[in-house]
């Protein structure tokens, strides 16, 4: 289990990374963009949106630092670009987890299947905070 940072950035991403790739001399990790994800009907993305960064993450002095472009179309509020990520490979404890931040919170998407995870959510806890919960299979 671990609990990652998660900054978001309203579309220069990829400038990011590239800066603190070379301010910390790490290696970037594959870049996801929105393009690569299955395509939403409901939601459907410009050529320049599927571009945008979806998820990529570095390894910062031994901590995982995630990234990513928000999402084409919803608010980027600079400021609240960061969140916290628990991940772990352990299905139960991501679902108690996010059952009792949800006390005095709200619940911004409900854990759920997705292209990446077998069980993923979001939330915002009674502080304020920003989290995203994400199974994760440990490698071995």
């Amino acid at each position: 289990m671990a609990i990652n940072v998660y900054l978001t950035f309203d579309g220069n991403c990829r400038e990011a990374v590239a800066f603190y790739e070379k301010v910390f001399g790490v290696k970037q990790a594959q870049i996801m963009t929105y393009g690569d994800a299955p395509m939403d009907s409901n939601h459907p993305l410009s050529k320049e949106q599927s571009e945008l960064i979806l998820h990529t993450r570095l390894n910062i002095f031994g901590s995982n630092v995630m990234f990513s472009d928000a999402y084409p179309g919803f608010p980027y509020i600079k400021g609240n670009n960061i969140s916290l990520s628990f991940v772990s490979d352990d299905e139960e404890k991501i679902k108690t987890t996010f059952q009792a931040l949800q006390e005095g919170g709200s619940v911004q998407m409900e854990l759920q299947e997705t292209f990446w995870s077998k069980c993923y959510g979001q939330i915002t806890d009674k502080f304020g905070i920003e989290w995203q919960m994400n199974y994760e299979e440990q490698q071995n």
